[in-house]
């Protein structure tokens, strides 16, 4: 039975589980933004925010329990230089999952969890120029001019 347990086990034995929530620690302290399965974005949010919280405390201590549970010191140093100004007047909530569909393979539930304040990467396209529009309106006349030639050709001689 599994009363009271609050560990996602994934199907995996205990060493392989940390492995792979350290790796995904590392990966969205790094990228800010990975996309992996709804399951594990779940648990990661779980040690992402608690990472967070204590490098919110800014001691040597809270360092040396982040360095505790990930031995990579850039992700540490990541942490508690760049993610943790940004995160200090809020409160908790510093992850955001949103699901994305299911995978094209096995159609697992897929999600993208990034930190909160993660730069949109969404840019608004901007209407061309006219100068631009009237160049790319000619250039895609040659194109279009070129390919069709070679097909008239083809049809006259055949």
């Amino acid at each position: 039975m599994r009363h009271m347990s609050q560990v996602a086990t994934f199907g995996r034995k205990p060493n392989q589980r940390k492995a792979l929530i350290r790796g995904l620690v590392y990966s969205l302290v790094e990228h800010g933004r990975i996309t992996t399965t709804v399951a594990k974005a779940k648990e990661l949010r779980r040690h992402v925010e608690r990472a967070i919280t204590l490098g919110k405390r800014d001691s040597l201590h809270s360092k040396r329990l982040l360095l505790q549970r990930y031995p990579l010191e850039a992700a540490v140093e990541r942490i508690v230089e760049k993610w943790v100004p940004h995160f200090k007047t809020r409160p908790g909530g510093y992850t955001r999952i949103m699901k994305i569909g299911r995978r094209l393979g096995d159609a697992a539930e897929m999600a993208l969890i990034e930190l909160i304040d993660y730069p949109s990467v969404v840019v608004k396209v901007s209407e061309p120029t006219t100068k631009a529009r009237g160049k790319k309106a000619a250039g895609e006349g040659k194109a279009t001019k070129a390919a069709k030639s070679p097909r008239k050709k083809a049809a006259k001689t055949a």
